[in-house]
């Protein structure tokens, strides 16, 4: 491993560790899941379809986790994405989710990007269905904006389900998280680059 990604691996590392609350940049509202936040402008492929609203939009700080496997490169290794890991806050400054890559039971355990609440654990799996980098959007050298939609949703122990209704989520407002371009150099080496976000959650009207 050359001194350079060594030292991105203990920067992410040090970044990850660190990382705190702050309130989304989009909210409005009360921004507690009470169905009164409005959506962020989004690039309109990422728009969310008719009969569907926003209900909670939270911040998320965590990290885009890279692993060194075969590819194109030089060393014939290359740094590949295997998921996220983030915690979710809401205008409060209060963890309501984390996020992270799991099985989903409704697709035989197909890996999907998931959030899970922090107090009832309702979950929620979703499918990617559009990104943007548009410019006039997506802030440079950030990971793209996203539309994602649910593929499967399970209520909490007790029957809880402050995310099992949602339907879409919207990645937006993201800061870091790129996959390290080139090479990498000692297989199965993993990488945490920071990002940030806000999951912007639509349920059905």
């Amino acid at each position: 491993m050359t001194a350079s990604t060594k030292n991105l691996l203990l920067a992410g590392l040090i970044a990850a560790a660190t990382l705190g609350p702050v309130a989304p940049a989009h909210a409005h509202g009360k921004g507690h899941g009470d169905d009164d936040v409005v959506a962020p402008a989004v690039p309109a492929n990422l728009e969310v379809p008719a009969g569907h609203h926003a209900y909670r939009i939270a911040r998320a700080h965590g990290t885009q986790n890279q692993v060194c496997l075969p590819g194109a490169s030089e060393t014939g290794l290359v740094w590949s994405f295997f998921g996220p890991q983030a915690t979710l806050y809401d205008d409060r400054d209060e963890q309501i989710a984390t996020h992270f890559l799991s099985a989903n039971p409704f697709e035989d355990g197909k890996g999907r990007p998931t959030w899970q609440h922090s107090k009832d654990t309702s979950a929620v799996w979703a499918e990617p269905i559009a990104s943007a980098t548009d410019p006039d959007f997506v802030e440079a050298g950030a990971v793209p904006w996203l539309l994602l939609h649910v593929v499967g949703a399970e209520a909490g122990p007790a029957g809880g389900h402050k995310l099992s209704e949602t339907t879409y989520i919207q990645r937006v407002a993201t800061t870091g998280g790129l996959t390290p371009a080139g090479a990498c150099y000692v297989p199965g080496a993993k990488l945490f680059v920071p990002y940030t976000a806000d999951y912007v959650f639509y349920k059905a009207d």
